[in-house]
């Protein structure tokens, strides 16, 4: 039933001629719309990982030690294992401040364009910085 609605919708919506909306097609790309963008990624990309290693665990026979050994066993190099630390770290770190970037935001602070992109690049860097830290650990 659905499906015939949906049909029936755009169907009257051709039939008048009216534009679909151009939604993000318009806008010019601004580094606080790509920063909206990865702090919804990152939370959906943490959430899903979160769930899935949950369930893993849960699932899945032997325990972290097994595991941990048989990464150990595939001897893929310094280079991949810090890859895949930065790519752990960064999500984390950057949603993380991002978040609090929203917190001060939810007390009505930091509204002003010039305090947007000064906050956004602060964002930026502290995660660029603590995620290289982290991968090094």
């Amino acid at each position: 039933e659905l499906f015939l609605w949906m049909n029936k919708f755009w169907a009257k919506n051709s039939s008048l001629n009216r534009p679909m909306s151009p939604h993000i097609t318009i806008y010019k790309w601004s580094i606080p719309m790509m920063m909206s963008i990865t702090h919804r990624g990152t939370g959906i990309g943490l959430s899903g990982a979160i769930s899935a290693f949950a369930m893993a665990a849960l699932i899945l026979p032997g325990n972290y030690t097994h595991y941990l050994d048989l990464i150990h066993s595939l001897s893929v190099g310094p280079f991949l294992i810090g890859l895949a630390k930065f790519g752990i770290a960064f999500p984390v770190s950057y949603h993380t401040y991002n978040g609090i970037r929203h917190l001060y935001w939810d007390i009505g602070k930091g509204f002003k364009i010039p305090e947007v992109y000064r906050t956004g690049y602060t964002v930026i860097g502290l995660s660029v910085i603590t995620s290289i830290a982290l991968t090094l650990m």
